[in-house]
């Protein structure tokens, strides 16, 4: 699979570099955004859609085809027909697009304004921002966010978030997404986002997680 993507996208840097050639597969605009999208997990076409707007649907169609063609993306057969989803070799972009997201943390500072936001695009920038936390005893917390409850857990080998789907945690805290965010980057304190929002469960468990 790997030997043959720089013959299957449609242009080339033509640099023998790592980065050069995988930015010939995921350097397309919108590419990454697909492959953060389906790092939580499988979509539906009309899902993924629904969560990337601005995409013009034959621009997304194209880009699925691309993606799937390198060996990123594939297509499953689920309950409720075909999936989206990521294969292994396109799992290991979470790394580098946490990195990425770290990198750019320091742009959130300006607010939200009129940008577009989704809450499950909080799976990767929670645990790219908490970097280096661990936590032994685990710890685990809900962000509550429009609706949708992301699960951030941080044990002895570092955070990771997914959505919420079986037991709800403890420690809940229901906030807009600009306090979330201010408040995994330090710009809020855990005493202000929880006065700025609606916390179920133990302030000192949301301040073990977010504050160390």
């Amino acid at each position: 699979m790997v030997e043959n993507v720089k013959t299957s996208v449609g242009r080339s840097y033509g640099q023998f570099c790592g980065l050069a050639r995988a930015l010939d597969v995921v350097g397309d605009r919108w590419n990454l955004l697909i492959v953060r999208e389906l790092l939580p997990g499988p979509l539906r076409y009309s899902e993924l859609k629904s969560s990337l707007p601005g995409v013009a649907s034959n621009l997304l169609a194209e880009r699925l085809r691309t993606l799937e063609s390198a060996g990123v993306v594939e297509r499953r057969l689920g309950d409720t027909g075909v999936l989206y989803g990521l294969t292994p070799w396109g799992e290991e972009l979470r790394e580098p697009m946490e990195g990425l997201g770290r990198w750019g943390a320091p742009l959130l500072a300006a607010g939200r304004g009129d940008d577009a936001f989704r809450p499950r695009w909080l799976t990767l920038a929670l645990p790219a921002m908490l970097r280096g936390r661990t936590a032994v005893p685990p710890v685990e917390i809900g962000f509550e966010v429009e609706d949708l409850l992301i699960v951030l857990r941080i044990d002895g080998d570092g955070p990771s978030a997914g959505i919420g789907t079986d037991e709800r945690p403890r420690t809940v805290l229901k906030a807009a997404p600009d306090t979330v965010v201010s408040l995994v980057t330090g710009a809020l304190s855990v005493d202000q986002a929880v006065a700025s929002g609606d916390l179920l469960g133990d302030a000192d468990v949301l301040r073990l997680a977010v504050a160390g």
